[in-house]
């Protein structure tokens, strides 16, 4: 089931897309918001409450419809059901198009409009980026929303659904991924987002952090093994040294050291605030950048082709564990 559910979200995901603004994102941000206000009372317990009340209630949700279908409609149901549910949370078409953009922008020459495509996507002051910066925070970003949409997604999935959970796991890392910028102080800030209390956004970042911890050194080493293993894992193990907690640096790390590309460097500033910073590479470490050439326009291409050689290599390990499944 897994395999299959999977695959055909991702063929579906590409013939029609999903936009990357809908109904289901707006419901997301009112339930949020209800949630936030009527539970979030200032007190670490509340805050955890919360949290726990916004992603929970829903990921019971599908898990109690995905048994029911299961055991009254049968399988091919169930599977619809997976199908729908990983449509809607995985996906490279929610951000690609950003990516798409900037590229052949850059590939025409419009450094202008590339800036502004940059500035608009990620809400941050790219007016004075030169090319290659330009260039290393598109890969920075779109490798971060790849892990997010993509391989955060299907590992959980993946992981849940041998047990028995259907797609509990997928539902429950999208919302715990929407809350970690919605309820966040700490990154790009956004107009619709509600007042919460510190409690709220301490228990969010380590929810967050937690349930991100191992799909990010999953994705990390689907990259280290399609691409330069052992400089991607030197890259890794150096930045996880210096920063253990830093789940999206240790995949920009493994990032660099594959394609043999400078990623991290100087932070840009958010044009929703005047006095936040925001961290491009989210790699938390000031103005230093991993070994590697300058990025080019070029490396746009090496990028894709990582990404997509990891989505290939992950399906085939989930087709032969469901196959080892079938068979025994």
């Amino acid at each position: 089931m897994s395999f299959f559910s999977i695959f055909l979200a991702l063929v579906i995901e590409q013939v029609r897309p999903l936009s990357g603004v809908h109904f289901l994102h707006n419901s997301l941000r009112k339930w949020a918001t209800w949630v936030s206000r009527n539970v979030d009372a200032g007190h670490k317990t509340h805050g955890w409450l919360a949290w726990s009340v916004t992603v929970g209630v829903p990921s019971l949700l599908v898990l109690l419809v995905h048994w029911l279908l299961a055991l009254t409609l049968g399988w091919v149901f169930a599977v619809a059901w997976n199908v729908a549910l990983l449509y809607v949370t995985l996906g490279f078409r929610q951000f690609s198009h950003h990516f798409t953009d900037i590229r052949d922008a850059l590939e025409e020459g419009n450094e202008n409009l590339a800036r502004e495509l940059l500035a608009q996507w990620q809400q941050v002051d790219a007016s004075a980026l030169p090319r290659s910066e330009i260039v290393r925070h598109v890969i920075e970003h779109s490798v971060i929303d790849a892990h997010r949409h993509v391989f955060g997604v299907f590992f959980w999935y993946a992981v849940l659904s041998v047990i028995g959970l259907g797609p509990v796991g997928a539902v429950a890392y999208r919302f715990a991924e929407f809350t970690s910028r919605f309820w966040s102080t700490g990154s790009t800030p956004r107009h619709d987002s509600p007042m919460v209390s510190a409690s709220l956004t301490q228990a969010t970042a380590q929810a967050w952090q937690s349930l991100d911890w191992l799909p990010a050194r999953a994705t990390a080493l689907g990259f280290a093994i399609v691409g330069s293993f052992e400089d991607a894992m030197d890259g890794w193990r150096n930045h996880a040294q210096k920063f253990p907690n830093d789940n999206d640096g240790v995949i920009l790390a493994a990032t660099s050291g594959a394609i043999h590309i400078q990623l991290g460097g100087a932070t840009l500033k958010s044009t929703q605030s005047d006095d936040t910073e925001f961290d491009a590479s989210n790699l938390n470490s000031g103005s230093t950048s991993t070994p590697g050439r300058l990025p080019e326009v070029a490396h746009f291409a090496q990028v894709v082709g990582l990404v997509w050689r990891t989505v290939v290599m992950w399906l085939v390990l989930v087709a032969l564990l469901t196959l080892a499944n079938v068979l025994g």
